[in-house]
């Protein structure tokens, strides 16, 4: 049976057709409903424009949507869903009124965002005959601040009974703590995960304090500079009895970059960055990471908008789902939830809108099953090698 299925069309259609209480975590990146005006719901919203024109970020999903979702999952089963800052609590509540239960709410911080924001003084000297003379006294104001954080919910479907029943009759209703602990080596136990996530980028890791921590929490860490931050697999292995550095390697890190949005789809047909991101040649818009996929490149083959990492979505999946469980993915884009679950063992269903953006997740999550294989391959070959020599 293959580890994964991916659905054309609306999500409401694909899991309809699914069973009830079959999914072990959801984990999703919905659209955040950043069309201009009043937010709404992608439900009563017929038509509208949001991030970069995308008429499907027209609203954000309403409680329909997450009905469905609720239907389909286990009793304990956990969602994890991306928002937007300035329409996130709108879905919140749709996420509420559909009956899951609202457990926290995660940052995921980074500092690559770029302002969407109108320059006051040059808006009054287009205005053809109106305010004239008067731009100097706006210069400098504008409309938006600096993106540099998105909320993650965390819901969870009601119990059946105690959390223990729930755990033994379906194998949901905890999450992974020691799986997900920052900097976990062998048995030595690393720190409690937190609702708190980032990027490592100089503009969050300059927002931290230096500290030591004496010995207090111990465990292991990955360094990565000379800051002391760690996390995320990245960098050397080292002792956090008696560490130092930067506050931020108490909290998980995750880096996003080129390479992992476009790996695996070497095959696909390209398209330039400009095409991609429906921006023009030239502009700062253009250069934006956050503003989607591979900004610096030439051209690209992943031109979904909104790729989050795949080490960040790892950490999530690993977070919530049981060993070899069937993650879900509603909104699926290009895929990384899906190449994440692969990476983790676990199963998963994904659906997209989009024929283009299903043909990218499909690249990628192949690309995930040939690299679990190979990892599989070499770990076998080692062993073997061993064996011939007599060693133990």
């Amino acid at each position: 049976m293959s580890r994964y299925a991916l659905h054309l069309g609306d999500c409401r259609v694909s899991m309809a057709a699914m069973d009830a209480a079959s999914v072990d975590a959801i984990v999703t990146d919905p659209p955040y409903g950043l069309a201009s005006g009043p937010t709404t719901t992608l439900e009563d919203a017929t038509s509208g424009r949001g991030f970069m024109g995308k008429e499907w970020d027209r609203g954000v999903p309403g409680v329909t949507f997450w009905a469905e979702a609720l239907r389909v999952a286990k009793p304990g089963a956990y969602l994890l869903a991306f928002g937007g800052t300035r329409a996130f609590h709108r879905m919140a509540v749709a996420i509420e009124d559909a009956g899951w239960e609202i457990r926290d709410c995660c940052c995921w911080v980074y500092g690559s965002g770029f302002p969407k924001s109108l320059d006051a003084s040059k808006a009054i000297d287009r205005a053809a005959g109106e305010g004239a003379g008067e731009a100097s006294a706006w210069q400098g104001w504008g409309t938006a601040l600096k993106p540099a954080w998105e909320p993650i919910l965390m819901a969870r479907k009601p119990l059946e009974g105690t959390v223990a029943a729930n755990l033994l009759k379906h194998g949901t209703g905890a999450i992974n703590v020691d799986g997900c602990r920052i900097g976990t080596e062998g048995a030595t136990q690393g720190r409690w995960p937190a609702n708190f996530m980032h990027d490592g980028s100089p503009e969050v890791l300059a927002g931290f304090p230096l500290t030591t921590s004496g010995g207090l929490g111990g465990g292991s860490c990955y360094a990565t500079n000379d800051l002391g931050f760690h996390g995320g697999g990245k960098g050397a292995m080292v002792a956090t009895h008696g560490d130092h550095g930067s506050a931020a390697r108490f909290f998980y890190c995750a880096k996003t970059s080129s390479a992992d949005r476009e790996e695996g789809c070497e095959e696909l047909a390209t398209s330039t960055g400009a095409d991609a991101t429906s921006r023009q040649e030239g502009t700062a818009g253009l250069d934006n990471p956050r503003a989607g996929a591979s900004r610096t490149r030439e051209v690209v083959r992943n031109h979904h908008p909104t790729v989050k990492p795949t080490e960040l979505m790892r950490h999530l999946v690993r977070l919530v789902t049981p060993p070899g469980g069937l993650v879900l993915d509603p909104f699926m884009g290009s895929g990384s939830t899906g190449k994440a679950a692969i990476l983790e063992g676990a199963r998963f269903a994904g659906c997209d809108l989009d024929p283009a953006y299903l043909k990218i997740a499909a690249t990628r999550i192949a690309y995930a099953l040939r690299l679990e294989a190979d990892e599989a391959a070499a770990a076998y070959e080692s062993t073997r090698q061993l064996s011939l020599f007599g060693d133990p």
